[in-house]
This record gives C-alpha cells, sequence and structure tokens, in this order.
C-alpha cells in the first residue's frame, strides 16, 4: 500500500538547506528497493546531474574589508525546483544569521519570516523563495588566513538524503585569494575563478558541508 507522506524543508545552518522530494520518488511498493535507494547521509558525488529535476539551492557571498574582521557576511540566497507540498520551512540555526528578509518568492500561496525561519505554505509547481541576510560564514585561522564555512548542505526526508544541486558565487575583497577547498575540485564538485568572483558547483546525495581557505595578501 502506498502512503501520502508529509514533507519538510529546513535549513540547519545557515545557508546549508534540507528539502524533501516529491513523495512520488519515495512510495515504492517493493521496501527493500526503497531501502536500497535511500542515501542515508553519507555525502556521495555525482559526476552527472541526475535525470529528474531536483532542488537548486544558489547562494551569493560578498565579503568585505569589515567582514574579515567581524566575520559577517553579506548573503543572498534563493532556492529553486521546491517540491509541491501543503506547509515547508526553511530553518536558520539561531547565531548563524541575522537580518533574514523576505525578497520575493513564486507560485508559493504565502511565505513569511518567523524568528530565524522561512515559513511557506502551499508550495506548488516551479516553486521559488529568495531570501537576503547577513551570515556568520567567516572564520579566522591565523596569520592573514581565513575559513568560509557552508553547510551541511542536504535534501532529506525522514531518515533518507535525496539529490541536491547547490552552487555558491562568492566575492573576496581586494587582496584576499583563495589557497584551497574542501572537498577539492573533482566530478561532481568544480570550481571556477571570475575576476575577484569564486564560483562552486556541486551535485550530490548526502550532507555536503565546504570550507573555502582564503589568505589575506595584503
Amino acid at each position: 500500500m502506498r502512503h501520502a507522506l508529509l514533507p519538510l524543508i529546513a535549513v540547519l545552518a545557515a545557508p546549508a538547506a534540507v528539502a524533501a522530494p516529491d513523495p512520488e520518488v519515495l512510495l515504492f511498493d517493493d521496501a527493500e528497493e526503497r531501502a536500497r535507494r535511500v542515501n542515508e547521509g553519507e555525502l556521495v558525488l555525482l559526476a552527472s546531474p541526475p535525470e529528474r529535476p531536483v532542488h537548486h539551492h544558489m547562494t551569493r557571498l560578498e565579503i568585505t574589508r569589515e567582514g574579515l574582521a567581524s566575520g559577517w557576511v553579506t548573503l543572498q540566497q534563493c532556492h529553486e525546483g521546491l517540491d509541491r507540498v501543503p506547509d515547508a520551512q526553511i530553518v536558520y540555526q539561531p547565531g548563524k544569521l541575522r537580518r533574514l528578509e523576505l525578497v520575493a518568492h513564486r507560485n508559493i500561496e504565502a511565505a513569511w519570516v518567523e524568528g530565524d525561519s522561512v515559513q511557506l505554505r502551499n508550495v506548488g509547481a516551479d516553486a521559488a523563495v529568495c531570501i537576503a541576510a547577513e551570515a556568520r560564514a567567516l572564520h579566522a585561522v591565523g596569520e592573514g588566513r581565513y575559513e568560509l564555512r557552508n553547510g551541511p548542505f542536504m535534501r532529506r526526508f525522514l531518515d533518507g538524503y535525496f539529490p541536491m544541486h547547490v552552487t555558491l558565487e562568492v566575492l573576496l575583497p581586494e587582496g584576499v585569494s583563495l589557497t584551497g577547498t574542501s572537498p577539492e575540485p573533482q566530478p561532481g564538485f568544480t570550481l571556477r575563478p571570475s575576476g575577484r568572483w569564486w564560483l562552486v558547483d556541486a551535485w550530490f546525495e548526502g550532507r555536503l558541508s565546504t570550507v573555502l581557505r582564503l589568505k589575506d595578501d595584503s
């Protein structure tokens, strides 16, 4: 027998994302087949995008000289390809985000900021939501070196994790260079420079945490 399940979207640590997949992906008649296909959290980078469209989480971070001292960076974030659900929420870890603002939403009956969360009601097809905020994601590690930490990103339903697409765009201040990343660039996790901008593009299942290692050369 097939059972309809109520999904949930939640962001556990800015700007990570957790989203429930379309129930049709989950509702297998064969319980063994369902168990075999469900990722339990182990990170698996996908060399090729899934055939089925998945939740795309896009974040743009701008680091300033002031941010190097304070750890706070400007954040713009959009979620596209949200699952069609009656109710959902994007929840941020307290203390990791401030000045949270709902910028826009599409094909969602109602969306509003509530504390450290964005609440969504009646998410339709081709839905999207965008927010703006400041995120405490930059950490000094000594001798003019910093780490920009993001995640964990995940798309979760109950105890299973499903494919997700994450794009990070990071603007560095003048005199600051990128010295390395975790994970390292590989199929499923690519890194591209464009002037002072760096673009990270990841396709994966499970939980993804990223670190960009920075050095102040000035």
